[in-house]
């Protein structure tokens, strides 16, 4: 078979049922799909579904329309090449689960405002380096300990562990890449496992934060670079690559990899990304590349 529908649930929103599955192969079928047996990845969480080209109209949008209906994942993929060998993956609001900046001013009292300037930005609605700058001015002033405190606070987004361990384990190499600050990428980085990251350095003077960031900033366009180079200087094909975020500084680097992840993104990036996750897990990214819940490393 040339394509693969891959099924994927979140249980604790709705279990991926065998009559869901059924579902999706009458539809390829009624599209003039020929489909082999369902491949079941995890019991009630994900579910392979091979099928040859369709004769007919694609199905894609019909299964994706009747899939978000039952709150359930679903990524349509050519079969081959389906295991990366190269994992670039943004930090926050996807490794870890808030906003690293955002958390930084709620020390400062100033939460509400730099969360504002941060959702605009996240959905491309204004510049990110300008932006960015307007955040961290904002900062000025503050002491540096509160970069330890907010790291204290940080969380990891479920199945972070799993998703970088398992892609280490089987020869990828792993990235981490935010736009976000290197106080934080290097230890949610050594944290969950990455080989490297790659990230913004702000400026601190006699342990003060002074609302400067260290020119140049990392963004849209260095996250498309640190894609290609790091391909480039691994010999990894790019079609051997996955890129995940959720912010429309993540979008370049989505779209130029072999298969970009928009995971529970801003509207305009997961409008555009060619595969999104809504509703579950990171675990997701494996079930997607065809790895079975045994081969998981936690």
């Amino acid at each position: 078979m040339e394509f693969v529908v891959t099924l994927i649930a979140n249980p604790d929103i709705a279990p991926l049922t065998p009559e869901i599955v059924k579902r999706v192969e009458a539809l390829l079928r009624k599209n003039g799909c020929e489909t082999t047996e369902p491949d079941w990845l995890a019991s009630d969480i994900a579910c392979d579904i091979p099928f040859d080209e369709c004769s007919s109209a694609e199905p894609q949008q019909a299964i994706r329309s009747l899939t978000a209906d039952l709150k359930i994942d679903c990524v349509i993929q050519p079969c081959a090449n389906r295991r990366k060998r190269l994992l670039l993956a943004d930090m926050d609001s996807t490794i870890v689960t808030s906003e690293t900046l955002d958390e930084l001013a709620a020390l400062a009292g100033i939460k509400e405002q730099i969360a504002a300037i941060t959702e605009r930005a996240m959905r491309g609605e204004i510049d990110f380096k300008d932006a960015l700058r307007e955040r961290v001015s904002m900062l000025g002033g503050l002491s540096a300990d509160a970069l330890n405190s907010t790291l204290e606070k940080i969380e990891l987004t479920a199945g972070a562990h799993q998703l970088v361990k398992t892609m280490r384990e089987n020869g990828a190499y792993t990235v981490l890449v935010s736009g976000g600050f290197s106080f934080f990428t290097n230890a949610i980085a050594k944290l969950v496992g990455f080989h490297e990251d790659r990230s913004n350095t702000m400026v601190i003077e006699n342990g003060i934060i002074t609302g400067d960031v260290s020119e140049p900033i990392l963004d849209r366009d260095a996250k498309l670079k640190t894609l290609n180079e790091i391909s480039a200087a691994k010999s990894i094909p790019l079609i051997e690559t996955m890129a995940t975020g959720d912010g429309a500084n993540d979008l370049p680097m989505i779209m130029n990899a072999g298969l970009g992840v928009a995971y529970h993104a801003k509207p305009l990036v997961e409008e555009k990304a060619p595969a999104a996750i809504r509703y579950g897990d990171l675990t997701a990214l494996l079930y997607i590349q065809g790895y079975r819940r045994e081969e998981f490393r936690d």
